[in-house]
C-alpha cells in the first residue's frame, strides 16, 4: 500500500511514523496491494482537549474511493477512530451488491435470452425473496404526442401510461401526479 503522510500544526517524527505505519497493517487484510492511502493529521483543530487532534483519510483501493474523518485526543486515537470507519466501509463495500447499472444489464440480458428462447418464467427465482413477476402484458405501439398519452391514461385507472413519442420515436411514460398534473419519463440509454 502506497502512503502520503502529511501533518498540520505538529512534528512527524519517526515514531509517530512507525505507529502509523503499523496502525495501517490492518487494513491489509481488506485492501489490494494496490492500494494508495493518503492521511493528514491536524493538531489543535478544536479548543476541546478529548477533540484536539484531526485525522482524515482517503483510500483508493480497487477503483473505488473511500474518505473519513475522526477527531481524538492524540493524533493516534484520531488515527485509531477514522481507521475504524475506513475499515467498515470497505466491508460494506465489498459486501454490497454491484452497481445497479451492471447489474440491470446483466438481467435485462438474460431476460431476452429468456424471451428468445421462450422460457420467459414467471415464478420467482430460487432464493429470491419479495414480489414476483405474476402477470406479462404485451401491446402494439402506435406513436403518439403526449396530450394522446395523456388522454389514453385518463380513459384507465392505470397511475403511468407507456407510449411511442412521435416526436422522438423512443418509449416514453407519462403518469399522474399527486399535485394534478402529469409527469413524462424518458429514458436515456447510455453506451
Amino acid at each position: 500500500m502506497k502512503m502520503t503522510l502529511t501533518a498540520k500544526n505538529m512534528e512527524l517524527n519517526n515514531r509517530l511514523r512507525t505507529q502509523i505505519e503499523q496502525k495501517l497493517r490492518r487494513l491489509d487484510r481488506t485492501t489490494g496491494d494496490d492500494s494508495e492511502i493518503l492521511i493528514e493529521l491536524i493538531a489543535n483543530a478544536s479548543r476541546a482537549a478529548d477533540e484536539s487532534h484531526i485525522a482524515e483519510v482517503q483510500l483508493r483501493s480497487e477503483g473505488a474511493t473511500v474518505r473519513s474523518r475522526a477527531a481524538g485526543a492524540t493524533a493516534i486515537a484520531a488515527l485509531d477512530i477514522v481507521l475504524d470507519k475506513i475499515e467498515r466501509q470497505i466491508v460494506r463495500m465489498k459486501e454490497r451488491p454491484r452497481a445497479v447499472r451492471d447489474r440491470a444489464a446483466d438481467e435485462v440480458g438474460v431476460v431476452l435470452r429468456r424471451e428468445a428462447a421462450g422460457t420467459v418464467e414467471v415464478e420467482p427465482a430460487p432464493g429470491r425473496r419479495g414480489p414476483s413477476v405474476v402477470k406479462i402484458k404485451r401491446f402494439d405501439m402506435s406513436p403518439m404526442f403526449e396530450e394522446d398519452a395523456i388522454a389514453r391514461l385518463e380513459e384507465t385507472d392505470h397511475a403511468f401510461f407507456v407510449f411511442l413519442d412521435a416526436e422522438t420515436n423512443e418509449v416514453s411514460v407519462v403518469y399522474r401526479r399527486t399535485d394534478g398534473n402529469y409527469g413524462v419519463i424518458q429514458p436515456v440509454i447510455r453506451r
